[in-house]
């Protein structure tokens, strides 16, 4: 018989590794939405585990004494859905994810990867030794990478461009906090010498959560200050890169590719928002739907993030990433 709390999951994804979720210390009552409405799934709930949570769909009077977001944004979380007294905690794990899409696209585009595939599947055998004219491939060794943004994902990158021999430069709030001691860069400027960093990068990786002030943050004056080879590489929110100004940019040649995982406007079931299409014609260019952090493993930390803080919970004691 189960004794445990009454557990409540209305995340698709994280639903998907239920048999993770069920390796707590004692057996408790799981309900998930997929197998119910939202409504009846969190009624007498606990523990409500969630990627999105909004207020009328909360029982009243109102039961959860925890409320787990499934990534390490809360965004979505409906401040009005959230008891008074319930702690809210989030999880994380996707920057080596993300940090590994960021060095496959920038070694896609500066190898010319799609151009040489498409060749390939028409038939052509287009190298430097077969066909004069065709472009060297481009190396990422002694390549500056400058990252917007130095949290879990851009010091995630810092580690893995640094191991390839990459020049590491970053922009952070507080240039002067300390780093982890695994985590170094060639330099570290504050939000407001933006100018600079884009200059001397030969790629960028747009990583800075979006707020009203990163909102529009890379427009068209800072993709004229880029140098016209560089590489944009967007992991982050659509509308932190200006749509029109990135199309002109590709269009005018001002910048040499783009890396686009996260788009302007949601997309709705699986058909691609309309900016796709406005960008799958460059060539030098990657697109890809929101999937950089999309790896078997974050989900599988996430949700071993999730079943520690039910157990914490469950035992009395304070509760880890809690971010209220």
């Amino acid at each position: 018989m189960v004794t445990g709390m009454r557990i409540a999951v209305t995340d698709p994804i994280i639903t998907g590794f239920a048999d993770h979720l069920a390796r707590t210390r004692r057996a408790h009552e799981w309900r998930f939405a997929a197998d119910s409405s939202p409504r009846e799934a969190l009624d007498g709930a606990e523990v409500v585990i969630c990627s999105a949570l909004a207020a009328n769909d909360m029982p009243s009077p109102p039961t959860a004494r925890l409320i787990h977001a499934t990534g390490a944004g809360i965004d979505r979380i409906a401040a009005d859905a959230i008891p008074a007294d319930a702690a809210v905690c989030n999880t994380g794990h996707h920057g080596a994810a993300i940090a590994e899409h960021v060095i496959m696209v920038a070694m896609m585009l500066r190898r010319r990867a799609l151009e040489a595939d498409r060749q390939m599947r028409e038939g052509s055998w287009r190298t430097v030794a077969t066909a004069p004219g065709t472009p060297f491939h481009r190396a990422l060794r002694g390549t500056t990478i400058g990252i917007l943004g130095f949290g879990e994902i851009g010091q995630a990158l810092a580690r893995l461009a640094a191991g390839m021999g990459m020049r590491v430069v970053a922009t952070r709030r507080r240039p002067d906090a300390p780093l982890p001691p695994d985590v170094s860069a060639d330099r570290i400027y504050a939000d407001a010498e933006l100018g600079a960093l884009l200059a001397e990068s030969d790629i960028v990786a747009v990583t800075v959560p979006l707020t009203d002030a990163t909102r529009g943050l890379i427009g068209a004056d800072a993709l004229r200050t880029m140098r016209p080879d560089a590489l944009l590489i967007n992991v982050a929110r659509g509308p932190v890169v200006d749509e029109d100004a990135l199309f002109d940019a590709l269009a005018d040649g001002v910048i040499g590719g783009a890396g686009i995982d996260v788009w302007w406007g949601a997309p709705e079931g699986t058909s691609a928002p309309p900016a796709v299409a406005r960008f799958a014609g460059f060539a030098n260019t990657v697109l890809t739907p929101h999937f950089s952090g999309h790896a078997r493993e974050v989900f599988e930390q996430r949700a071993a993030d999730i079943v520690r803080n039910i157990d914490l919970l469950d035992q009395g004691r304070p509760l880890e990433r809690r971010v209220r």
